[in-house]
């Protein structure tokens, strides 16, 4: 699998994955360039683990660059594929402008819109993950986001800004989808083996996930994580 990773990296992955802490490699892991082909090394390595073990998986689901892992265990992509797409997703993502952030705010994301609506934030940060009942979120603009943490901070609301390159699901990604398009046309997209819960829909994927384009939607949508677990346990 690293091999057919390391064709589309300008690093090996290995080295950065094993580097020593404090090394120069050590930092490159923070770079989504290299972060999401990684996690989709790591959680693909694992699937195939117990896989081997002789558990074998019914449904599956995955948190944004996690359902590419998903997909493509469920055969929706080959290996080629799957790594071609998920190294384009992080090598077009790190060329953007690192501007922009993410918080997380401990409240449901109906209280989340609300607040955007009433602060006239709408077309600077939105929502980017629904991760649980009581677990939103937000990505855009900086002074935006943050306007956004003071305001659930004065409600009482656990607040964190999030460790991050770039403002992942926002607006702020947009520059980018066209190119992501061109670059993921020519993959070949099949229907899934195993149920795969959608990210984009919060429910069951159906023929959409097959397509280009959903992968391009998949980059701007917000991650409906929560509407997936609920959708996952429905499935059985």
């Amino acid at each position: 699998m690293i091999e057919q990773l390391d064709v589309h990296l300008s690093e090996p992955l290995l080295p950065i994955l094993f580097a020593e802490e404090d090394s120069e490699k050590a930092d490159f892991i923070h770079r989504t360039e290299f972060t999401q082909p990684a996690l989709f090394a790591i959680e693909v390595a694992l699937y195939r683990l117990w896989e081997s073990w002789g558990v074998s998986a019914e449904v599956v689901l995955g948190h944004s660059v996690g359902e590419i892992g998903a997909a493509h265990v469920a055969g929706v992509f080959e290996l080629e594929d799957a790594a071609r797409l998920v190294v384009a997703r992080g090598r077009l993502m790190q060329a953007l402008p690192s501007e922009g952030t993410m918080a997380s705010i401990g409240t449901h994301s109906d209280a989340v819109e609300q607040a955007l609506n009433e602060l006239l934030l709408g077309d600077e940060v939105g929502i980017a993950g629904q991760n649980a009942p009581a677990q939103t979120v937000i990505s855009g603009a900086l002074g935006a986001v943050r306007k956004v943490i003071a305001h659930f901070d004065a409600a009482g609301s656990k607040t964190k800004e999030l460790t991050v390159s770039h403002a992942f699901h926002s607006h702020l990604m947009e520059p980018m989808l066209e190119e992501f398009r061109k670059e993921i046309s020519g993959l070949l997209f099949f229907e899934p083996k195993i149920s795969v819960i959608s990210n984009v829909s919060g429910k069951k994927a159906g023929g959409e996930i097959c397509t280009a384009e959903y992968w391009v939607n998949h980059i701007r949508h917000a991650v409906l994580f929560w509407d997936g677990m609920k959708a996952a346990v429905e499935e059985g």
